[in-house]
């Protein structure tokens, strides 16, 4: 197919669910040989688009044609054998199965049509996993991967199935700089075949550095397609969010001189080793290291979830046990990880349930829990990190990425933290609500408090920190003030031996 001819086709999308209309007549056209990006706000409609146009959801009107003939995928399956690729946002991996299992599953080569070949798997594998620049073991388990090598593996099963159409979900999401570039390198040689690429993302940068046409959804109606080129940054945010954002990174908190948490030699053997900070009452610490450093081993190890060998946790000059997560939240920390639906909520439940569930002791009255009081505190909530939602009933799992963040934010909140772990706190969310969580951040910690922010997108960490931790092989390796490091010096000490 010619570079510029038509791939997809879609006329008149609409889609609902129960209380929300999430398409609205929508209209949309890839071409080949083109990167285009869908833009807009959580629950603006993209990832719902996407899925309707996989067959993961099926569509109330419109129509839809692929290289010019109509089609009406019923399931997923039929838009891979009819030549799309998808790489969600939602990482759905088999844990049990190993990294080549999972990339190949359903397509293994067999002896006789019986028994999978597993060398040829082995070896396929790794030879896609060169392509994106991935040194992984094909015969290691999925579950044993951190969230950022299971999205590589995600990236790398879609580009082996070559196909014309590539839809991309946050790719970048969870990965670093490093593996973001040997992406986009593979994207432009992906372009250069004709191949069609849609491409889901909340970061700018990437945007304006690998797409060709932009596609703006408001409130599920599509507002209109631009030429990358002929756009500015301020001019697709007002486009995207109907008015202009003054500032993104909202900043006023002030660092005080008094310790609020000081670690000392925090380790586990391979995970991180030898970790000594400390954190100020009204600062935000920020963590950078590319994947691997240890930056989440970290977290887990001083909130407990994983036992640590060695290391001491003070608070406000008390040394403190946590051996669990609750001890931590005794002592008034709190951890936001950095896959919501993975670990961080229980996505059949409701709003309600997932606000109130760290916190119930003190809805208690009388030996029993007060629905009353609960939902009290659960809509103060609500109302304080904007969430939309038609109510507290409704089921986490239909809501937009951006509004099940504020809901995690929302359960942390109601503990009365005085410490904040928040691991990539904006992955995955669009301008407006990142700003809304900047400001929490903020405000949180101008009230005496202390964040700690994990976070790949360096931008963040430079807008956001007072000073800059820098992991490298699982251990401390340099520690910056935010006026004295710039993005080239943060990525150099983060990919570097000095």
């Amino acid at each position: 197919m010619k570079v510029g001819e038509t791939l997809i086709k879609v006329e008149g999308i609409r889609k609902s669910f129960p209380g929300v209309l999430a398409l609205d007549k929508v209209d949309f056209e890839l071409k080949s040989g083109t990167v285009h990006a869908l833009m807009g706000e959580n629950g603006a409609g993209k990832s719902t688009l996407v899925k309707v146009m996989m067959g993961i959801y099926g569509r109330d009107s419109g129509r839809m044609w692929l290289k010019g003939q109509e089609v009406d995928f019923k399931t997923p399956k039929e838009a891979l054998d009819a030549g799309m690729s998808f790489i969600p946002q939602e990482l759905c991996p088999v844990p049990d199965m190993t990294v080549a299992e999972n990339i190949w599953l359903g397509r293994e080569s067999s002896y006789f049509n019986i028994f999978v070949n597993y060398a040829k798997i082995n070896s396929m594998t790794e030879e896609v996993l060169a392509r994106i620049g991935v040194e992984l073991d094909p015969k290691c388990l999925m579950k044993t991967l951190s969230t950022a090598e299971v999205q590589l593996v995600e990236i790398a099963k879609a580009i082996s199935l070559d196909n014309d159409v590539l839809i991309m979900d946050e790719p970048t999401s969870a990965i670093g700089e490093k593996e973001v570039e040997k992406l986009f390198e593979i994207v432009e040689l992906l372009k250069a075949q004709g191949k069609g690429i849609i491409y889901v993302s909340h970061r700018m940068e990437e945007i304006f550095t690998i797409t060709d046409e932009i596609t703006v959804f408001r409130d599920g109606r599509m507002v209109g397609t631009v030429t990358t080129k002929d756009i500015t940054r301020g001019e697709l945010i007002t486009l995207m969010i109907g008015t202009t954002l003054d500032q993104e990174y909202v900043k006023k908190n002030v660092p005080t001189q008094e310790v609020l948490l000081e670690v000392e030699d925090l380790t586990i053997k391979g995970k991180c080793e030898d970790i000594s900070l400390k954190v100020h009452k009204g600062e935000i610490l920020g963590l950078f290291g590319l994947v691997g450093a240890g930056r989440s081993e970290f977290f887990s190890a001083l909130f407990g979830v994983e036992k640590k060998q060695r290391g001491s946790v003070r608070i406000k000059g008390k040394e403190v046990r946590i051996k669990s997560p609750s001890d931590a939240i005794r002592n008034g920390m709190a951890l936001v990880t950095e896959d919501r639906k993975e670990s961080g909520l229980v996505l059949t439940s409701s709003v309600q349930e997932n606000t109130s569930i760290a916190s119930l002791r003190e809805d208690v009255v009388g030996g029993l829990i007060s629905r009353s009081k609960e939902l009290e505190r659960v809509n103060s909530m609500i109302n304080k990190f904007r969430v939309k939602t038609p109510s507290e009933r409704q089921l986490v799992g239909n809501l937009s990425g951006g509004n099940q963040q504020k809901v995690v934010l929302g359960r942390w909140v109601l503990t009365r933290p005085r410490i904040l772990l928040l691991d990539e706190p904006t992955r995955g969310i669009d301008v407006g609500a990142k700003r809304e969580i900047y400001k929490f951040m903020s405000d949180f910690a101008a009230a005496g408090n202390a964040v700690i922010m994990i976070s790949s997108e360096i931008p963040e960490v430079l807008g956001m920190s007072d000073r800059i931790v820098i992991l490298r092989d699982h251990k401390v390796i340099a520690e910056k003030p935010r006026a004295e490091i710039d993005q080239d010096m943060l990525m150099h000490l983060a990919s570097f031996s000095s």
